[in-house]
């Protein structure tokens, strides 16, 4: 997979995100034994942030280092990109001067684009559609739970945005159940649901959207929220707060699931809204298990791609 840029799970075969995984998993063994893994030693990765961050700058930075590269933090604010720059000249200049791009931006188009013109591998951090290296992360820590991904039921409960889009892509990879409930008005991307559903008619999974959560939660393996209003969605959080206040994952929605379920959240989480304290803090949340494995997630993805 060297050379291939990482935009999305729907960009990959099943092969491929198990063989992804599998490395992260190899990755994670070693660095819990001291082990060094140096399979990056000389390369830099540039990293450039439209958003702000705090679990995917320290885990791709930190990520880097263990592999023995350097990580180069890129505020588009004081790049020529924030001054009206082509991102295809950002891109062909970057690529003769670093080894590969991980971008967290607000359009997703941006990305593509970055693609495009780039020489090197481009890794999407985030974008307002997507957030495939967020689920990355979350498949790896449901096998360690779960010890396999297909037949499972995921229910996501909340806003439609860019966790569900990928969550979705990324079921319907590995044949997993997605069930994606939020209020009306509020649907993921119907472009990315018809995509999926038609990756998961090759792994007989099942993804749909629904705007009951306790249907959605039924008999769930694994209970997964975001927040309501996401990043660039602050002005709405008012609204939203009342629109949502039937989306909360609580004792009461966790009764419905199965009784070795777990939670999910992606973080950072708005306790008493999305979720309960309760909840983020029992025993079926995996929630910082989740975020420690976006390091070794995002390390597999560096390594292989880099």
């Amino acid at each position: 997979m060297k050379g291939r840029d990482f935009l999305s799970t729907h960009d990959f075969t099943l092969a491929e995100i198990n063989h992804f995984l599998d490395f992260a998993d190899e990755l994670k063994a070693k660095h819990k034994r001291g082990e060094e893994q140096h399979l990056l030693k000389g390369k830099t990765l540039g990293m450039i942030f439209q958003k702000a961050s705090t679990r995917t700058r320290v885990s791709f930075e930190v990520g880097m280092w263990q592999l023995g590269g350097h990580a180069l933090f890129l505020s588009a604010g004081e790049m020529q990109i924030g001054r009206g720059e082509p991102i295809a000249d950002t891109a062909r200049v970057l690529s003769r001067y670093v080894d590969g791009i991980m971008i967290r931006t607000y359009a997703h188009d941006d990305v593509v684009q970055l693609a495009k013109h780039a020489d090197i591998p481009i890794i999407n951090g985030l974008t307002d559609l997507l957030h495939p290296c967020q689920v990355m992360a979350d498949l790896m820590t449901i096998r360690e739970y779960k010890k396999n991904l297909k037949g499972l039921k995921l229910a996501y409960i909340g806003d439609g945005n860019n966790m569900a889009n990928e969550l979705m892509y990324g079921g319907a990879k590995v044949g997993m159940h997605v069930t994606i409930a939020n209020p009306v008005g509020y649907n993921p991307s119907e472009e990315v649901l018809k995509a999926a559903q038609a990756d998961a008619l090759l792994t007989g999974a099942r993804i749909e959207v629904v705007h009951d959560p306790l249907a959605a939660a039924k008999d769930a393996d694994i209970i997964y929220t975001d927040v309501w209003a996401s990043m660039g969605k602050e002005q709405e959080q008012l609204k939203r707060a009342v629109v949502f206040k039937d989306f909360q994952v609580n004792a009461n929605l966790m009764r419905v699931a199965r009784p070795d379920a777990i939670v999910m959240h992606c973080l950072p989480a708005h306790r008493g809204e999305e979720i309960t304290h309760e909840v983020m803090e029992g025993p079926q949340s995996v929630v910082f298990d989740e975020a420690e494995n976006r390091l070794h997630a995002q390390k597999a993805i560096m390594a292989l791609t880099m």
